[in-house]
């Protein structure tokens, strides 16, 4: 009777491990807004403290020379949505860079999504906080593949409203909530205006928490878009004071302990080995709002552009049962890989009937090989391309401001930045490699010839 017992035990264990094995990994995705690429400790910030994603990194995977799609929040939330740049969404505009409240047109439903991938696969699938792929109805995240959906529909910025607070700039530097009308929506209702976003990242992290605890027995896929640290800055009474940085400082930090609760609600079901999560952020640091916006640490410039500071953004990649830890790597590595990542650790295919610009990274966030797939990114300014990067070499062919009144500058040669080198663009080297050049316009050239971009969903005008 006992070896029949003990029999039995070992079977169920072997068939607990084996069923394990077979699970595909729930998939976390947690995204921070306007976070700049010097504003976590584990970067280099010398006055932020954030012991969760330190963590985070340390068993993980950091990266170093990690993008966002684009450098403001709309083309960059479909480039990680889709794996494919913004334009050939149609969510890119030279006119009108982001989607507004007044904003008719959206991300639409012939695109695939991550949601609707690992949806057909069985994932349990649930967005939380920012959208901004647009507000009505048909472009939310339940028209795309999300089973649920709690959060804000655009930028915490927009719906000011003017009657209320001081004018212009004062208002986002003492900001108090019932200055703007932002609407919380869940599903596709709205349950609260104005959002009170003093506990809107507590409030975030509670659903996650919620999700991950409903769903542990099925795969799950959780898209955690934070809507700060965007100004206005907010953050829970807890952690008013906290940090040297001051209020920035005090919405990094809360946003740190928000992955913290994650992470733990994740070793609490057990679930630590068959989860993979990623932390990033949409785009670099808004900087024309001085201290109430982040760093982007020796990159230069911020949101907006296509220098360093706009794309270049902190990138960590965490599953103890599939991510080795300890790393910290210079290969290239992007939102848009998200996309076919996610398929491939989920067992699916990508779709095969449209041109993706994202990378399967399994083999390589797996320790499988120390060389991404990815060599090669496009920085887009809205509609055109502004710079392109293959290996260490950057050419720029458009430079521009973030923001301000002044006019693109065409650079006839481009210039040329090394960036393992010299990764705040500060010497160009186009003179001493010519044949870098050639073949980085060779480069840009070829992806321009293949981007086919439908009507702009962003200008009202085009939108039937």
């Amino acid at each position: 009777m006992r070896k029949s017992i003990v029999l039995l035990t070992v079977a169920a264990s072997f068939a607990a491990v084996a069923s394990a094995a077979d699970r595909p990994p729930n998939i976390v995705i947690i995204f921070a807004d306007d976070m700049g690429y010097g504003d976590l400790g584990c970067y280099g910030h010398p006055s932020i403290r954030t012991p969760n994603l330190d963590r985070m990194a340390s068993q993980g995977m950091r990266f170093t020379d990690f993008y966002c799609g684009a450098s403001v929040c709309t083309p960059s939330r479909a480039a990680l949505m889709t794996g494919r740049y913004a334009p050939r969404c149609g969510m890119a505009s030279d006119k009108r860079r982001v989607l507004f409240p007044t904003s008719k047109g959206g991300l639409q439903a012939d695109e695939v999504t991550i949601a609707e991938i690992l949806k057909k696969q069985g994932y349990a699938t649930h967005a939380i906080g920012k959208w901004h792929l647009g507000h009505l109805p048909q472009y939310l995240p339940t028209s795309h593949g999300f089973d649920t959906y709690f959060g804000i529909p655009y930028s915490n910025d927009m719906d000011r409203l003017a009657a209320k607070g001081p004018k212009g700039r004062a208002a986002f530097l003492e900001p108090r909530v019932e200055y703007w009308n932002c609407p919380l929506m869940r599903g596709t209702e709205v349950v609260e205006r104005p959002a009170e976003q003093t506990t809107i990242t507590r409030r975030y992290t509670e659903e996650a928490v919620k999700f991950i605890k409903q769903d542990k027995d099925r795969p799950f896929f959780i898209y955690l878009a934070h809507n700060l640290p965007h100004v206005p800055l907010f953050r829970h009474k807890e952690f008013e004071g906290r940090s040297l940085r001051g209020l920035y400082g005090d919405v990094i930090e809360e946003i740190d302990w928000s992955v913290g609760q994650v992470l733990e609600a994740i070793r609490e079901q057990g679930l630590e080995k068959d989860t993979v999560v990623w932390f990033t952020s949409d785009n670099g640091p808004w900087l024309i709002f001085n201290d109430h916006g982040g760093s982007a640490g020796p990159l230069f410039e911020g949101k907006g552009c296509s220098w360093e500071g706009g794309q270049r953004v902190p990138g960590i990649a965490w599953g103890p049962g599939r991510i080795p830890a300890g790393r910290i790597t210079s290969e290239l590595a992007s939102t848009l890989d998200f996309l076919p990542t996610a398929a491939a650790l989920a067992g699916a295919k990508p779709p095969t009937d449209r041109t993706l610009d994202g990378y399967d990274l399994t083999a390589f966030i797996t320790g499988k090989t120390d060389k991404s797939p990815r060599d090669r990114f496009f920085y887009y300014r809205d509609e055109a391309i502004y710079a392109v990067r293959q290996g260490p070499y950057k050419a720029h062919f458009t430079t521009r401001s973030a923001y301000g009144p002044d006019k693109p500058v065409k650079h006839d040669p481009p210039l040329l930045f090394h960036l393992g080198v010299d990764p705040g663009e500060k010497w160009n080297v186009a003179s001493q490699h010519p044949d870098v050049v050639e073949r980085l316009i060779k480069l840009a050239g070829e992806q321009d010839a293949g981007l086919k971009a439908p009507p702009s969903q962003l200008e009202n005008e085009n939108i039937k």
